[in-house]
């Protein structure tokens, strides 16, 4: 039975390898610290945070995230450790809540590694804080409990590291928010929630079934850094207006059920897939919804495999580090009969861990094929048969598919990486050289130039989801470099204006879209949306930037960085293709521009994290076919839609 804590209560754990689950209602960081008898933290190497996710027997998240999955095993503490405190803060960024009291209360719970709850606790009466003790694992006369703590410190982590004795606390905090806003950039957007705050997911997933593999010492910790509620609606004007930036389907009460669709499956037969098959008011949401479960359930089954296989491995070392050390099995057989009987299990639990991970592996290929070709053209890829019926829509989607996601163990299994509309934040094509295979077999010149081609195929997406007249894209393209790829935007009339080149061009879209920030902005503040000028666009605006920083000055860069900091709140979109290796000469100060966008890459790379486990996902960007002529058809109905619309 489950016990739920209120602050200053205490239960008995009855075991000694646990989870602790957190959930908020925004992104917090979620750390550990590890205590002596006195509760005194003798060290920076007693904290497991960000920067060092790892100490003995304790593993938490690598970055910030509304869901977090500690992993705790008391026996493997350190001796001396008589103490474990989990603890939890908001990471600092403009626009980020600042204090507790403004977000919902944190709700953090004890379970067993089958997921059961032990003990849970919701850390209500918070206000100024902004870092907490949420839970205090404590020994006491052999045996380990678990107490409420709820110790909020409105100096943040500082405060709660000088509190428990640590000698460098400020240096540390620092150190720990720094290495969270690195990771800002790395990170998928979470999947969404309903108002009940669970996530929604698909039903059926095989994540189950993964999670029987044999679990490792200490199991795999949560990474991630959610940036933001997608659910959360865009700004509105007050008093209604003409400028509305809430999403049109995001909804105040929670989704229904996904209708019947398919028969049951046979007893001991996996369920059915069936495209559509999760919550959602409206067949896209389903599918959005659907497709998030589907790329949390291969997240989970890949994260138990790799973690039974870290385990088989493991436990064999520990077999054989326990028969050689008595010195009677090294000589004759013994040893080797020693090492043969570990080598045997180990490769018993990995061939269960392997089957376990392919039968998840096959349902999700099955739900793939069917979830695949129902999807509508602005979840679809650029060869699925939607785009040859494709008419320009009434009103926008709920999302936008930005490419693919795959991992290593399942190569031919690719998630559809789906970003909320409106976006929530800007987009940088990296065209510079990365570690990847793809990249390295790839020029310099290719590269810039498939980053270009990247960002078109983008806008013309963003294009065609959007009503006519609703989307508006800007080109700056300083030295004309971009000529030939930027074509298919050209000719086909799309754009807001020619490509901006030269300094001046570069300073004129600048401050066009400078300026509709600000009053926009100002009308919002002042709930004067009525009042605002009639030549003023209210629609959403995309600025594709090429060669950044070639054509720059100062104020242009400050006013870039204004743009991506506030523009998209009110519907002024960053789209950015440049080598970060260019703009070094300009040192930190663009380090907060490079971390507020997602970064993609023009070839298959694996540098986006997970908001459950942290997996290094491979990112592949969508291509049009070999050949085929959809991106131009498409956008041809984007102009003729435009047109008809100015008459």
């Amino acid at each position: 039975m489950t016990a739920e804590l209120v602050r200053g209560q205490n239960h008995t754990l009855p075991q000694t390898r646990l989870e602790i689950r957190v959930s908020a209602g925004s992104p917090v960081v979620a750390g550990a610290t590890l205590g002596d008898e006195r509760g005194t933290v003798r060290g920076a190497e007693w904290i497991a945070h960000p920067a060092s996710h790892r100490v003995p027997g304790l593993e938490v998240s690598r970055q910030a995230a509304a869901d977090h999955r500690l992993a705790v095993d008391l026996d493997a503490l350190p001796a001396e450790v008589h103490r474990v405190t989990v603890v939890l803060a908001l990471p600092m960024g403009a626009g980020r809540p600042v204090s507790f009291g403004a977000v919902a209360a944190p709700f953090v719970a004890v379970t067993g590694l089958d997921g059961t709850e032990i003990a849970t606790f919701t850390l209500t009466g918070l206000d100024t804080e902004s870092a907490v003790s949420a839970l205090e694992l404590y020994r006491r006369q052999g045996a380990w409990k678990v107490r409420a703590v709820g110790q909020g410190y409105a100096a943040g982590l500082a405060g709660l590291f000088a509190d428990q004795g640590v000698a460098e606390a400020a240096e540390t905090a620092a150190a720990i928010q720094e290495a969270v806003a690195s990771g800002l950039a790395r990170s998928v957007t979470p999947p969404p929630r309903t108002t009940e705050g669970e996530r929604v997911r698909h039903p059926a997933g095989p994540a189950a079934a993964g999670a029987q593999a044999p679990a490792p010492p200490v199991p795999e910790a949560q990474p991630a850094e959610p940036l933001g509620d997608p659910a959360s609606a865009r700004t509105e004007a007050p008093g209604g207006g003409p400028i509305d930036y809430a999403h049109p389907r995001r909804q105040t009460s929670a989704p229904p059920p996904p209708p019947p669709t398919a028969p049951p499956a046979a007893p001991g037969q996996p369920p059915r897939p069936v495209a559509g098959d999760a919550t959602g008011w409206s067949m896209d949401e389903r599918l959005y919804n659907q497709i998030w479960g589907m790329f949390e359930d291969l997240a989970r089954a890949v994260a138990a495999y790799r973690s039974a296989v870290d385990f088989a491995e493991s436990r064999m070392d520990q077999e054989l580090d326990r028969a050689l050390s008595d010195p009677r099995n090294r000589i004759g057989g013994a040893g080797d009969r020693a090492r043969e009987a570990a080598r045997a299990k180990r490769d018993e639990l990995t061939g269960r861990a392997r089957e376990a991970l392919e039968r998840d592996l096959a349902q999700l290929a099955a739900e793939s094929a069917v979830v695949e070709p129902a999807l509508p053209a602005a979840y679809a890829g650029w060869d699925n048969p939607v785009w040859h019926a494709y008419r320009v829509p009434m009103e926008i989607p709920m999302a936008l598919r930005l490419g693919d996601l795959r991992l290593g163990e399942a190569p031919d299994l690719r998630i559809p990486l789906l970003v909320r509309l409106p976006l929530e934040r800007g987009i940088w094509i990296d065209s510079g050289r990365t570690a990847s295979e793809a990249a390295a077999s790839t020029t310099g010149d290719q590269l810039r130039g498939l980053a270009v081609e990247t960002a078109v195929t983008l806008a013309a997406r963003l294009l065609a989801v959007y009503p006519a007249g609703e989307f508006s894209v800007h080109v700056v393209d300083p030295a004309g470099s971009a000529a030939g790829q930027l074509s298919p935007l050209v000719g086909s009339g799309v754009l807001a204006g020619p490509p901006a080149a030269g300094a001046e061009g570069v300073a004129s879209v600048l401050a066009h879209l400078t300026r509709r920030v600000d009053l926009v902005q100002m009308a919002i503040r002042a709930g004067a949306a009525d009042a605002l000028p009639p030549d003023l666009d209210t629609g959403e605006h995309l600025l594709i930037v090429n060669d950044f920083p070639h054509g720059f000055d100062d104020r242009a860069v400050t006013q870039l960085r204004y743009l991506a900091d506030e523009g998209p709140s009110v519907g002024v979109h960053l789209l950015m293709v440049a080598d970060r290796e260019d703009a070094r000469a300009y040192g930190p100060v663009l380090d907060p521009l490079w971390r507020s966008l997602l970064r993609i890459t023009p070839v298959a790379d694996d540098h986006l994290a997970d908001p459950w486990v942290g997996h290094a996902w491979t990112y592949e960007p969508l291509r049009t076919p070999q050949g085929s002529r959809v991106l131009e058809q498409v956008l041809a109905l984007v102009a003729e839609a435009r047109r008809g619309g100015r008459r």
